[in-house]
Order: structure tokens, then C-alpha cells, then sequence
């Protein structure tokens, strides 16, 4: 088993708690877990990126190649489109479809979505009106987790425990709450 992953989005969109749900998941799970991740500018709506690397194997790098990705996952159209050189052909490219736009000459979100669309294996979901619909606008991004589960090689399950596991000093409101947003999510991608 091995699942490289790159997450990405814009700074306060919640990608490194993903990155932290998915690899408590892994390491609870006896598999091997690598991150790289670059957020210098996330205080002020910059692209934030996790490289995400899982195996039943050691692993050598914290850092994916292009064209060896097995998952892309975005909050941010734009920031998925970024990272498409880095999917492997048959990847799969799981985002939001709503954009944060945060710079003058952000494209037209139909272009975006429209070479997202080129990829094979895409799910393009509107996270933040499902994480409204759940409760919060704060847990779209473990909506977005939810969406990508058939993708991450991962049992659910051992998903689920990771949320209980990062956000349980938080409470048990909180912890269901995520773990509602995680099976919006999940339905939403089927």
C-alpha cells in the first residue's frame, strides 16, 4: 500500500488538519507516514500546500515528484490547478468548487473547473455549502476529506479515529461535528 498526497488550498482553509487527521490515521495504523508542507503564507491568503506521503513501507522522501501524485486535494480550484502536473495519469483530483478568490486577475472559475474536468478521475463538490448545510462553515475541509476517502487508500474507520484522536481535547460537539462533516463529504463524492 502506498498513497502519495498533495494537499492544497489557501492559508486558513484548514489543509494542515487534514494533513494531521490523515497522518494520525496512518501512524495509529502501524503504516509509514511522510509530510512535507509549505505555509509561509498563510496569514495572508496564500497558497498553503502539504506534500503527504503513506506506506506499509519505509518511505524515503517527504516530497512527490511530478506525475507521481496518486491524489490531489484542494479546497481552492485554482490551487488544485496548480498542482495537476503532479497527478499521475491515472490520479485522481478531489476540490472545492467554489473559489476564494483572493487575488485581481483570478480566471474565470468556469476555466478553472473546465481543465480540472480534463482530469480523468475528478470530484468536484461545493464543500462550503455542505459544511453550512452540516452545521458549520468551519469544517468544510474535513467535508473535503470526506469526499476523498475512496481515494486515499485508507479505511474510514481508521479516518474517523483520527479525527476523534486530533480533535477530542476540543470535545465530543466538535469531534461528531467533524465526524458529520466527514459522511456529508463521502456522500457527496458518490
Amino acid at each position: 500500500m502506498k498513497t502519495d498526497i498533495i494537499l492544497s488550498g489557501v492559508g486558513g482553509q484548514g489543509i494542515l488538519s487534514i494533513a494531521a487527521v490523515i497522518g494520525e490515521a496512518a501512524i495509529k495504523n502501524n503504516l509509514y507516514m511522510k509530510q512535507a508542507e509549505v505555509h509561509g503564507m498563510s496569514q495572508r491568503g496564500g497558497d498553503v500546500q502539504s506534500n503527504l506521503r503513506i506506506s506499509d513501507q519505509p518511505i524515503a522522501s517527504d516530497l512527490i515528484a511530478k506525475g507521481a501524485a496518486d491524489l490531489i486535494i484542494s479546497l481552492e480550484p485554482m490551487e488544485a490547478l496548480r498542482y495537476l502536473p503532479y497527478l499521475k495519469a491515472d490520479g485522481c483530483v478531489v476540490t472545492n468548487s467554489t473559489p476564494l478568490v483572493n487575488i485581481p486577475d483570478y480566471p474565470a472559475i468556469e476555466d478553472v473547473l473546465a481543465e480540472i474536468k480534463k482530469v480523468k478521475n475528478n470530484v468536484i463538490i461545493d464543500v462550503d455549502s455542505i459544511a453550512k448545510e452540516v452545521g458549520s462553515p468551519r469544517v468544510s475541509n474535513i467535508v473535503m476529506l470526506g469526499a476523498s476517502l475512496p481515494f486515499l487508500g485508507i479505511p474510514s474507520q481508521m479516518i474517523e479515529d483520527g479525527i476523534r484522536s486530533i480533535f477530542g481535547r476540543k470535545g465530543d460537539e466538535i469531534v461528531n461535528l467533524n465526524l458529520k462533516a466527514l459522511a456529508a463529504g463521502e456522500a457527496a463524492a458518490k
